[in-house]
């Protein structure tokens, strides 16, 4: 009789996990996508827009037998960290995951999400990771936007950011997080679009004209670029940035990238300034930059200067190092640290960003640093220099296996690895300090992205 029964209760089971159904789930937990982590028995259910706190009908849209996915249907009882979102589309935009949580526990569960990495990925039982620095301003902070156009059902231009999960669209006119100096740029240009008759891309007929709108400004200058992705060039173009230039008198120059690929990248490998000026000026820790259309910066310059004063203050550094900074980029971390040290060489893959590390070297008057284009795993082992310390700030997929087997056995004093992806920090952090070589001393997480799941962090490591 018991043996039928636990049959009948495993079937019971079985058949309340199937897609469609509706079930109760506690949330109990946020993943690093930013969804709720929540359990169905002893099984795992992923449901967006969902809190920590959360009890909540949600309805399996996905199963396997360890876990499946769900979507919300009724909230039982809300989250106390549950607030209001501060956009009208927060919960279909795929640009935001966390409007809806507030600001305080943001900043706990991305350290949660650091932390979990480094003992699951790193193997660090006890990581030493540091509150979240706060970023600034939680809203209205981003230098730049890129919008994906489209053509409603009635014929409109839109711009905006894919609903989560789809291609579908979401319209919008203003964004929360990106500079409120940009939104009256959103909305016009969109109609100017319109106006000129230009023809929206199709990514799936792989048909018409333009395809991206990118927004970019200086936070302490308010200097703006505007940049049309295209198909391929239209020569009408021209004599409409320079209407552009004229109406907004912070715009310093309009540009079109040309992206003919059949890809989900969204520049292409030409850009050419059609009106004003290629770059815009931003200041940043006290230095002046020059940023392209399509250079890589951080799109929170305040949060990013926390940081850097955070790594300066744990380098305590005296002014005889040799610092190398690798994926230096244009300079942006190499060329403040380099009032603090004596010497600075900056290794980085595109020729296009050394270029601009050296004209912003140049214009900041500073002398002590030089650049270097290629692959760092090509560069690095032969480096005829053993750096006091090296600076690691690769994408998000971290640093290639010969980086760091070239740093074991280089053996520089220290590391500082910067990442906005904790789990590839937390794998190569593992091949860091399981030989015993390095000892990684502190992790500072900051906060340079709010109302989203991702986390840039810190990591210092010392030769033990």
């Amino acid at each position: 009789m018991t043996e039928l029964s636990n049959i009948d209760a495993q079937n019971q089971s079985k058949n309340l996990w199937r897609q469609g159904n509706l079930v109760e789930v506690v949330i109990h937990d946020l993943s690093d996508t930013g969804d709720g982590v929540g359990k169905f028995g002893d099984r795992v259910v992923f449901v967006p827009d969902t809190v920590p706190g959360d009890r909540a009908l949600v309805r399996l849209t996905y199963t396997k037998p360890e876990f499946a996915r769900a979507k919300l249907y009724e909230f039982l009882e809300s989250s106390p960290h549950r607030v209001r979102p501060s956009c009208i589309v927060a919960d279909k935009c795929g640009g935001c995951q966390w409007q809806h949580i507030s600001y305080k526990y943001q900043l706990e569960a991305k350290r949660n999400l650091v932390v979990q990495a480094l003992q699951r990925i790193g193997g660090f039982k006890h990581p030493p990771v540091d509150s979240v620095l706060a970023a600034p301003s939680p809203l209205s902070y981003r230098n730049k936007a890129t919008y994906p156009l489209g053509i409603s059902a009635t014929g409109q231009v839109q711009a905006g950011y894919f609903q989560k999960n789809s291609h579908q669209l979401i319209n919008l006119n203003q964004c929360p997080i990106q500079d409120s100096r940009l939104n009256p740029l959103l909305r016009e240009i969109k109609q100017d679009i319109q106006n000129q008759n230009w023809q929206i891309y199709d990514e799936k007929r792989h048909q018409g004209q333009i395809r991206h709108l990118a927004l970019r400004i200086g936070r302490r200058t308010g200097e703006m670029l505007l940049t049309l992705v295209v198909k391929d060039w239209i020569p009408e173009i021209t004599t409409q940035a320079q209407k552009w230039l004229h109406r907004y008198p912070h715009l310093v120059g309009v540009a079109v990238n040309r992206n003919g690929d059949r890809t989900n990248a969204i520049f292409g490998q030409e850009t050419q300034c059609i009106a004003g000026k290629d770059y815009l000026i931003e200041e940043f820790a006290g230095l002046q930059f020059q940023v392209r259309p399509e250079t890589f910066f951080q799109v929170n310059t305040e949060a990013a200067e926390a940081l850097l004063q955070e790594i300066a203050q744990q380098l305590n550094l005296h002014g005889h190092e040799v610092l190398l900074d690798a994926y230096c980029g244009i300079g942006t971390l190499s060329l403040p640290l380099a009032q603090q040290v004596r010497q600075v060489i900056g290794l980085e893959l595109q020729p296009t960003s050394v270029q601009q590390a050296q004209r912003n070297a140049d214009l900041n008057h500073i002398h002590n640093v030089t650049f270097q284009a290629g692959k760092v795993e090509k560069l690095l082992p032969h480096l005829e220099i053993v750096p006091d310390v090296v600076l690691l700030d690769p994408p998000r997929k971290g640093c290639d296996r010969t980086v760091i087997e070239t740093l074991l056995q280089v053996q520089p004093p220290q590391i500082v690895y910067v990442s906005c992806k904790a789990a590839t920090l937390a794998r190569d952090l593992k091949l860091l300090c399981q030989t015993g070589v390095y000892h990684l001393f502190c992790v500072q997480p900051a906060d340079f992205f709010p109302q989203t799941s991702h986390v840039e962090c810190a990591a210092f490591l010392v030769k033990n």
